[in-house]
């Protein structure tokens, strides 16, 4: 499967160019924005974390070995990116303990660079944004027509597209999902259906997204949408005067599209049409997906990118800093600047 079958069609036009990302970890920065005052006093111990080139459930795994204590006591907010170099939240409940020594823990690829207690536990999913530092190298670009594109985003986001990560290598997970779908059966194992059941509903909200995009509707509302704001499970209806709301054009409401699950979908008229229409050529995953007890969720379909700014610090070499909310793709808004080239797994150190 290539990149247009599993997201979709640009919105702004054909790239400026080519880029290469991820040439090394410190290529793709990430850091998580938790917006949680930290009382210093618990049976919780909070460590914030730079990991490099070193996923989330590994750094976990160590944390927990170095503590003393099982997995079930480490928690985190959300997964990063292990080809990355990343900064993230992690919490270890000790009850009636000391603090621990982590240096069996420490190395080349994570450093804990702060310590800290709380009353609390970290929830998953309780971080507010994710910020990014990324730079694409070996550009060859427009620089005028790159210029604008950043404008464009910078104003009016981007399609908010499920990023190809979330399919896995060459669309092998959705692939899974389908094989499942047709034989109507989970996965035994837990941490399998997770991620064959999210890669589902990924795959139909990309189709539906994609549609929208074709029919240039994606960051507009039409009667009938269901409209949400920025980082936020609640919704409305749009009738006439919703889609004129100022919001909009602020970037803080947005039209929504379908997370499959159990029960009707709530949006109306020609929206609850064209959901229809697209979800239709799945019958079977969308079937699976409702006997698996999820519910009908909704997810913004137009991508703010907050405090976008940019660089050059070469000819060949752009920089772009921005922030997004959780559960959103850095490389969909990458993808509507340049063709990134692929690069080897093998990352090498960087020098500076």
């Amino acid at each position: 499967m290539n990149s247009l079958e599993l997201l979709g069609p640009l919105a702004w036009g054909e790239s400026c160019g080519t880029a290469q990302l991820k040439a090394c970890a410190e290529d793709f920065q990430v850091d998580e924005v938790l917006d949680i005052p930290l009382s210093g006093s618990g049976e919780h111990l909070w460590l914030w974390v730079e990991k490099r080139l070193l996923n989330t459930e590994e750094a976990a795994r160590r944390l927990a070995k170095a503590a003393g204590v099982s997995l079930r006591q480490i928690s985190y907010a959300g997964l990063k990116d292990r080809q990355a170099l990343t900064r993230q939240w992690f919490s270890i409940h000790l009850p009636g303990k000391s603090d621990p020594q982590f240096s069996a823990a420490e190395g080349e690829d994570l450093r804990i660079l702060d310590i800290q207690r709380h009353s609390r536990k970290l929830q998953r999913g309780a971080h507010s944004a994710n910020g990014f530092t990324i730079r694409l190298t070996d550009l060859k670009a427009d620089r005028v027509a790159l210029e604008e594109r950043l404008q464009s985003i910078a104003a009016q986001g981007v399609p908010n597209y499920f990023g190809l990560q979330r399919f896995g290598e060459n669309g092998n997970n959705l692939l899974g999902a389908l094989e499942y779908a047709q034989r109507q059966e989970l996965p035994v194992q837990r941490n399998l259906r997770s991620r064959l059941l999210s890669t589902g509903r990924s795959a139909i909200f990309n189709r539906v997204l994609a549609q929208r995009v074709n029919n240039k509707t994606w960051n507009v509302a039409q009667v009938g949408d269901v409209l949400a704001f920025s980082g936020s499970r609640s919704f409305f209806l749009a009738g006439a005067e919703e889609c004129h709301d100022p919001r909009l054009a602020q970037l803080d409401v947005h039209p929504t599209g379908p997370l499959w699950g159990d029960g009707e979908l709530v949006s109306q008229a020609q929206t609850l049409q064209q959901e229809l229409d697209v979800v239709a050529v799945w019958p079977e995953l969308c079937s699976w997906l409702a006997r698996a007890n999820l519910e009908q969720e909704r997810r913004i379909l137009r991508l703010p990118v907050r405090d976008l700014t940019w660089t050059f610090p070469t000819a060949e070499c752009l920089q772009v800093q921005f922030i997004l909310p959780p559960g959103c793709f850095a490389t969909v808004v990458l993808r509507e600047l340049v063709d990134l080239l692929s690069v080897t797994e093998a990352v090498q150190a960087c020098e500076f």
